[in-house]
């Protein structure tokens, strides 16, 4: 395998190196160019202030009668390079390194500015100076004192350069291969997330990922991972006994259709009777295939486009709906308003009404009251709990039919408040049943 490869490019580990990388790269850039400048800007301003003052003692003495002799000592040993230089361009007088040397450089300075600063280079690989030109006297026929120092090598060569660069460089690949270091050492638990995620499967969704201690960003991922493990194993265990619950449903008016037209075909003078049973056992089986389709519809819902409904109006004609079998108690307060499907609300609530009411045994309590930011819609009853919260139970509500059919109305009702961003909890008591319907409430 190669050491590099688009895949090992595209991996957060090795982006997260590479830009680790650049950055010190371009700041020690940076840095190392001004710190050749800053060296290379005090070594020649050092120059300078001591060619300077040399200069200014000689062209003092010079202005002061005090005779200068041939050959020129130098106080500072950086500025070894000396001349006094006569108009026409003879030097009457120097120092020993500038000694049979032509006069530095050109540049006479004016009355205007009696001080100026120079720089050349010695022919035949000499040493480059740095230095300055003063007049003696403004006159125009006045000495020119040179006084100049020699540039450090290591500044004018690539002495410096090479040392900058090999300093960076270094410094770059100790950088580059800490955050490597880093980097895997902080990605280790996003790689053991990883295999066990890969691990998990739908036949067993009992594992969790592991956790790293602390509160960064990487156990936030994994708690948070973990919790949507747990939502998803609820789900599914939930979606598997529904299905077993649907398919025993199913099963039933299946096998009473069959056993109604094979009874007819064998005995063609029950068949008027086979035919009723199996057209009732149809109209059951439809009845589950109009829930299954509810259900389907549910899953769907985008409570954002939905409209803002009123509460205790949905209440009024879900009451309106259900026949009144037992007294009722109703405190619907005004002016609560969700958003959502008014279709979905109504099936639900009417389930929640009419399993209560079926039951109940002297009276059926509806209240509608506001929790803070929730609607909160309370059934309650003395109902015989052990047939009121039989999840798969459906309670016909035609009017006039007073016999229990198959359905899901307890499901729907749950499916519907999760879908609306609510909840539906069930409480049983030795007195009673009480359901309690939560949804957010829309903002005025």
């Amino acid at each position: 395998m190669k050491f590099f490869s688009w895949q090992w490019a595209r991996s957060i580990h090795a982006r997260l190196a590479l830009v680790a990388v650049g950055l010190a790269l371009l700041i020690l850039t940076l840095v190392s160019i001004g710190e050749i400048y800053m060296i290379h800007r005090l070594i020649t301003d050092d120059l300078l202030t001591a060619s300077q003052q040399i200069a200014s003692r000689i062209t003092s003495d010079i202005r002061a009668g005090i005779p200068q002799k041939p050959v020129l000592v130098s106080e500072d040993a950086h500025v070894d390079f000396i001349q006094i230089v006569a108009p026409g361009g003879r030097v009457i007088a120097s120092s020993n390194h500038a000694r049979d040397l032509p006069p530095l450089t050109s540049h006479e300075p004016d009355p205007r500015h009696p001080v100026v600063s120079f720089s050349f280079c010695l022919p035949q690989g000499w040493k480059c100076m740095q230095g300055v030109a003063a007049r003696v006297t403004p006159q125009a026929n006045t000495e020119i004192v040179y006084a100049a120092g020699e540039i450090p090598g290591y500044l004018t060569g690539s002495g410096l350069i090479l040392a900058v660069v090999t300093q960076v460089s270094l410094l770059t690949v100790l950088i580059g291969w800490i955050s490597w270091r880093i980097v895997a050492q902080t990605l280790r638990p996003v790689e053991a997330i990883q295999a066990e995620l890969a691990a998990i499967t739908v036949k067993d969704l009992s594992r969790r990922v592991p956790q790293p201690h602390g509160s960064d960003e990487i156990a936030r991922l994994a708690e948070t991972a973990n919790h949507t493990l747990d939502r998803m194993e609820r789900a599914i265990r939930r979606q598997r006994a529904f299905a077993a619950d649907a398919a025993h449903e199913l099963r039933t008016p299946i096998a009473g259709i069959r056993a109604q037209l094979e009874s007819g075909r064998l005995y063609a003078e029950d068949m008027p009777e086979a035919i009723d049973a199996a057209l009732r056992d149809t109209d059951r089986l439809e009845a589950i295939l109009t829930d299954l389709m509810f259900l389907a519809g549910i899953q769907s819902l985008d409570i954002h486009a939905c409209e803002r409904l009123d509460v205790a109006t949905v209440v009024r004609r879900c009451l309106a709906l259900c026949p009144e079998r037992a007294p009722r108690r109703v405190h619907l307060a005004a002016g609560v308003l969700v958003r959502g499907a008014e279709d979905q609300l109504t099936q639900a609530i009417t389930v929640l009404i009419d399993n209560v009411g079926r039951y109940a045994a002297t009276e059926v309590v509806v209240d509608l009251t506001r929790d803070n930011g929730d609607a909160v819609l309370v059934v309650t009853s003395d109902g015989d709990e052990e047939h009121v919260v039989t999840p798969i139970t459906r309670l016909d509500t035609t009017p006039g039919r007073e016999q229990r059919s198959a359905g899901f109305g307890l499901v729907i009702a749950r499916e519907v408040a999760e879908a609306h961003a609510g909840t539906l909890v069930t409480t049983c008591s030795p007195t009673g049943i009480t359901f309690i319907l939560r949804l957010p409430r829309a903002q005025t």
